[in-house]
């Protein structure tokens, strides 16, 4: 599995509406993550809007092009795009991942 880490930046005023979103993520969204092989995804969200993402894929750039695919993940980039700052495009295809430079297994 490679182990995948991204930033991005919520907007300061959104906060607590992006928190509320993610503690009542579809199921439907929730299912395709799963399908399309995303693994132990986890987001950490610090108070000045540093989001930092986390996942576990076989292959990152298939995982995300099979989010891209669905209709339910369209849905969800349409709605969280207005919470983040200096995207290029929809919140996922702004998910540029981090180098790792030491893991502790």
């Amino acid at each position: 599995m490679r182990r995948v880490c991204f930033l991005l930046k919520v907007r300061a005023d959104r906060l607590d509406e992006y928190r509320a979103h993610h503690r009542a993520v579809w199921p439907e969204m929730l299912d395709a993550l799963t399908a399309a092989g995303w693994h132990n995804y986890s987001l950490f969200l610090r108070e000045d809007g540093l989001l930092v993402g986390y996942l576990e894929t076989e292959d990152f750039e298939a995982a995300r092009a099979a989010m891209a695919a669905t209709e339910v993940n369209a849905r969800w980039q349409a709605r969280m795009a207005p919470f983040f700052e200096a995207l290029d495009g929809a919140p996922d295809a702004s998910m540029v991942p981090l180098s790792e430079v030491f893991h502790l297994d």
